[in-house]
């Protein structure tokens, strides 16, 4: 318990924080403090145009002036979006899980499958953000998105969890599949490089190749992990939900999409303020480097399409995702200014661009805000 009457301690100021001496306010029977020093002490205000997403030099504790204000907006709408898992009723699924007829063998896969990936993506993605690119970037109105992106990404884990409990899965195989199922692990695989290159206490900005190494994980993580990995998982428990199958789940996933999807937005809107801000990163190779990540990715997602449904449910089948993913890549693709890397793809699913096509999202966020906040139910009508 504090006592007022303690003695006060010396506070030692971490290593590496630079030292920022707030000016104390004069006596009232002092004098006018000196021009040159009311000047002095003007200079070291954060003006907007000292302001910069990565290498900037102001102030990263003083928010305003706001230089990015669309990031702030960003944050404003997150915050309105909140929920949690426990607001959701998950009798239904509970009683069409234990059901001996309530699913069939693929579909209980399917789950399972999902499951396993989700549990610990997001944990990534949590930790990509906090140890990694958040000490690298200097602009504090993004900072601010990414600390409610970080704590979504908590509320995310929680509800696959949720999930997981009200289910009485095998939380051993759900929660170890990241290690044990191939499909999977090579998606993390692929992504953990690019977690470590931003989470070593030795990497700094400041260099063309560490500043375009910082630009890939973004890209990495805003157009591949959240814009397409996340996505045949998304169409897979959404599918269920339009069949009127694991309702709670559904409920939840959709929850998760559009925090998913602005996550994703505002990762791109980063991706292309750094390009404007820091034209000589974006060079012919480093566009070659980031199309080959796009392909590969893509094979990666229709592997775990096909293992997750490899004799078709639900109406769709693996082979349905590979011009989805497509698709989807297209779209992630031309947001950061690259051509289209599978040009005439057409979107296979239609009833899903209700849901999360880019041109719908924003009405889905305006038209759903109050359902979420006050935890209506979606309707799978």
């Amino acid at each position: 318990m504090l006592s007022w009457d303690e003695p006060q301690t010396l506070i030692r100021k971490p290593q590496g924080l630079p030292s920022f001496k707030p000016a104390q306010a004069p006596l009232i029977d002092s004098m006018p403090l000196e021009s040159s020093s009311a000047s002095a002490m003007s200079d070291r205000r954060v003006k907007v145009e000292d302001k910069r997403i990565i290498n900037g030099a102001s102030d990263v504790n003083q928010l305003v002036p706001f230089k990015y204000k669309w990031a702030w907006e960003k944050y404003l709408a997150t915050c309105a979006n909140h929920w949690m898992p426990q607001e959701i009723n998950m009798s239904r699924d509970i009683a069409l899980w234990k059901s001996p007829q309530g699913l069939t063998e693929d579909e209980r896969r399917l789950i399972k499958r999902n499951l396993g990936f989700f549990v610990t993506a997001d944990s990534l993605a949590a930790n990509n953000i906090v140890l990694g690119t958040y000490r690298h970037i200097t602009a504090p109105e993004c900072r601010q998105f990414l600390l409610r992106q970080a704590f979504e990404e908590a509320i995310h884990t929680h509800a696959y969890q949720y999930i997981v409990e009200s289910l009485g899965l095998d939380e051993g195989e759900i929660f170890n599949a990241y290690h044990e199922v191939k499909s999977i692990r090579d998606k993390d695989e692929f992504l953990i490089p690019f977690i470590d290159t931003l989470t070593d206490p030795n990497f700094k900005t400041g260099t063309l190749q560490a500043d375009q190494d910082l630009l890939k994980s973004m890209i990495v993580f805003s157009c591949l992990m959240e814009g397409l990995f996340f996505y045949v998982g998304f169409v897979q428990i959404l599918a269920l939900g339009r069949q009127n199958k694991m309702t709670g789940a559904a409920e939840q996933y959709q929850y998760i999409l559009r925090d998913e999807s602005m996550h994703c937005n505002f990762g791109i809107d980063l991706v292309n303020t750094i390009k404007l801000e820091n034209p000589q990163l974006w060079t012919a190779s480093f566009r070659e480097e980031i199309k080959a990540l796009f392909l590969r990715a893509v094979d990666l997602e229709y592997a775990y399409a096909e293992d997750t449904m490899p004799r078709g449910v639900l109406g769709l089948n693996a082979s349905m995702f590979k011009g989805y993913l497509r698709f989807i890549a297209n779209r992630r693709a031309q947001q950061i200014g690259l051509d289209a890397l599978f040009p005439q793809e057409e979107n296979p699913f239609p009833w899903m661009s209700e849901m999360i096509d880019l041109k719908k999202e924003r009405n889905f966020f305006e038209t759903r805000v109050i359902e979420y906040q006050t935890g209506g139910a979606l309707s799978w009508d």
